[in-house]
């Protein structure tokens, strides 16, 4: 099958995809179609090569992969609107939509598509996201093309469909939960003589740096803990004190919390 892409909704996310598509060279800018309402908002990716265009339908005719990238309460109607012009022999359709499950999506275009369904985060926006993924009814072929697609804006993983929204938890409100570390070290560093900027370059990369010694070596947290917990030392002594206050225990109920809220709602 061809490689043309056809972006359906050039907010933040969409257009963060082509960007990162385009930098990476995985496909050439004008194998890709952007769409969004205000076309004027895309002129920076039309600039670069990129079609843009404010019809899904003429967007959906020229590719032959569909990434859904709007809002969850618009999908119905735009898939409604697209469906005639479907063909499940050329068209894989991917969505990158929270809490839209692929029954959602064969409720309108029935059970003959390839679907996938992925979740990045909001380091999308740099190509440091890690995407999960989940397909249905796809070829060998056709789930790789969709992992080297997002390997391109990070790391990516396939997971089964009913785990994602653990995968949302843990790879995109974990985002936040980062964050929040990363402010209380800086907050930290400031109480004990740094200035904000300094201590927020050290805090930032220094959480950086810890999460590439294990996605470069591949081992387990404690074993780099160990590296740096000497006896009687100023580290030991410092776990210990946030093991006492409820560190470890308050992030896995947050997360735990997390993850019951969004299967609540649903």
């Amino acid at each position: 099958m061809g490689n043309k892409i056809a972006i359906i909704g050039g907010g933040n996310l969409g257009t963060a995809i082509a960007e990162g598509l385009i930098s990476s060279g995985f496909v050439q800018p004008q194998h890709i179609i952007v769409t969004k309402r205000n076309v004027a908002t895309l002129k920076p990716l039309e600039e670069k090569g990129v079609l843009i265009s404010n019809d899904n339908v003429e967007a959906v005719k020229f590719a032959d992969w569909v990434i859904l990238a709007v809002k969850p309460f618009q999908v119905k109607e735009i898939l409604t609107q697209l469906h005639p012009h479907l063909d499940a022999k050329r068209h894989v359709l991917i969505s990158v939509i929270t809490g839209v499950w692929v029954k959602d999506m064969q409720e309108v275009v029935g059970d003959a598509f390839t679907l996938f369904r992925a979740m990045p985060n909001t380091a999308i926006a740099i190509r440091e996201s890690i995407t999960c993924i989940s397909r249905h009814n796809a070829s060998a072929v056709q789930e790789q093309y969709v992992k080297d697609l997002f390997d391109q804006l990070g790391k990516t993983v396939i997971i089964e469909e009913k785990l994602m929204d653990a995968a949302t938890v843990l790879g995109a409100c974990g985002t936040a939960y980062a964050m929040r570390y990363i402010r209380a070290n800086i907050q930290g560093g400031i109480e004990i003589g740094f200035d904000a900027a300094t201590a927020s370059l050290i805090a930032a990369q220094t959480v950086k740096g810890a999460a590439e010694l294990l996605l470069t070596r591949h081992t387990h947290p404690e074993q780099e803990i160990d590296k740096v917990t000497t006896p009687k030392g100023c580290t030991i002594a410092g776990l210990n004190e946030m093991e006492h206050q409820g560190f470890s225990s308050s992030l896995i109920k947050g997360v735990v919390t997390s993850y019951k809220k969004i299967v609540n709602d649903m």
